[in-house]
Order: structure tokens, then C-alpha cells, then sequence
């Protein structure tokens, strides 16, 4: 059975297994929590950048990053994660932008959490701030159609909405009314946002 390592409050771990449910291909994984900052979790050997979320095959082969996983969850599903065409791209671009507003919030974090005070650098912070604002407002503008059924694309962008609740205390809701309807249409149709939301500390 193929191992997933990940961490509850990771939002890309969150992606994977949400991805994993909507393919159908949850059960048919093993959940293993991994600690990043632990040099003898094993992780560091699965993945020699110490990241997660990495899924182990049954062989050993060892999957990362997150976008990789989700590939190989819509291989295994017969195309239940990314549509064909060029709405195959519309959601692989979304997916990104997610990603993206996800790697930023994480800086955020990191910087608090691993620099002293006087070591922190607030251009750089506020620069990861403004690229997570862009997305906000480009999304706020147009928010994805959510159709039949959820792609990577939406599962991404539902994790990075998730994460600014989880992390900045749903700073982000006062100014996104669209995209706030938007995740509360989500999470109605994909019971799995409700159930992988990671515990507040």
C-alpha cells in the first residue's frame, strides 16, 4: 500500500488528501505523519529535501512534490483530478497560482517562527504578503467556476484559502466576499475540506 507522509497542519499534505478522496483513492493510502524538523524521521531519506508531502510506492519509488502526487492520483483515477482539453491547463495554472499563495504564506510563517526578531526582514515579509494579496485580488475578480465536479485546481486554491484561516485567523474574509461564497460552495461539495482541516494549535 502506497504510504503518504505528510503533517494535519501542512496545506499542501491537506491537498494531496483531499485529491485522494475526490479520485476515490483515499483508502487505498497509508497515512504516515512525518516531522520536518526531525533529523531522524526517515523523511529526510524519502524525500532528500526533507518536504512533504511524499508518497512511497509499494517499489520504494518515492513522489514529490504535491502537484507530482496529484499526477499520479489522476493516473491512477482515469482522469478524475484534471480535465482534458485545454481546461486541462485552466486547471494546472490555477493549481499553481494556489501553490504559489500557499509557498508565500509559508515564508510568512517560517520567518516568524525561525528568525529572532531582529533578524526579520519586513520588505521580504511584506513582498510575500503582496504576492498573496495579487492572487486574492486577481481571484476576488473572477472566482473559478466550480462545475460538475472539483479538479487540482480548486482543491489547491480551497487549501490556500484554508491555510489563510488556519494561519491568520481568516484575516483574508473581510475583503473576498466572491471567493468566501466560493470556498463555502466547495467545502458543501467536497465533505473531505471539512475533514482534513487541521486542529488550531
Amino acid at each position: 500500500m502506497p504510504i503518504l507522509r505528510s503533517s494535519p497542519p501542512s496545506p499542501f499534505g491537506r491537498k494531496v488528501k483531499i485529491a485522494a478522496q475526490v479520485a476515490g483513492l483515499y483508502d487505498q493510502l497509508e497515512i504516515v505523519n512525518a516531522n520536518t524538523n526531525d533529523p531522524d524521521d526517515n523523511l529526510r531519506t524519502q524525500n532528500v529535501l526533507g518536504k512533504i508531502p511524499v508518497l512511497m510506492l509499494d517499489d520504494g519509488t518515492a513522489l514529490y512534490d504535491s502537484r507530482v502526487i496529484v499526477e499520479w492520483l489522476d493516473d491512477k483515477s482515469g482522469g478524475k483530478l484534471l480535465p482534458a482539453g485545454n481546461d486541462r491547463f485552466d486547471a494546472l495554472v490555477l493549481q499553481a497560482l494556489a501553490d504559489g499563495m500557499m509557498d508565500a504564506s509559508l515564508l510568512i510563517i517560517y520567518e516568524d517562527r525561525f528568525r529572532p526578531p531582529e533578524m526579520q526582514f519586513q520588505p521580504w515579509i511584506d513582498y510575500q504578503r503582496e504576492k498573496v494579496a495579487r492572487a486574492l485580488n486577481r481571484l476576488e475578480e473572477d472566482p473559478p467556476a466550480l462545475g460538475d465536479a472539483p479538479h487540482a485546481g480548486h482543491i489547491a486554491l480551497a487549501c490556500a484559502l484554508g491555510y489563510l484561516d488556519f494561519r491568520f485567523a481568516g484575516e483574508w474574509r473581510t475583503g473576498y466576499p466572491r471567493l468566501v461564497e466560493w470556498l463555502d460552495g466547495f467545502s458543501d461539495a467536497v465533505p473531505a475540506y471539512a475533514k482534513t482541516a487541521p486542529e488550531a494549535a
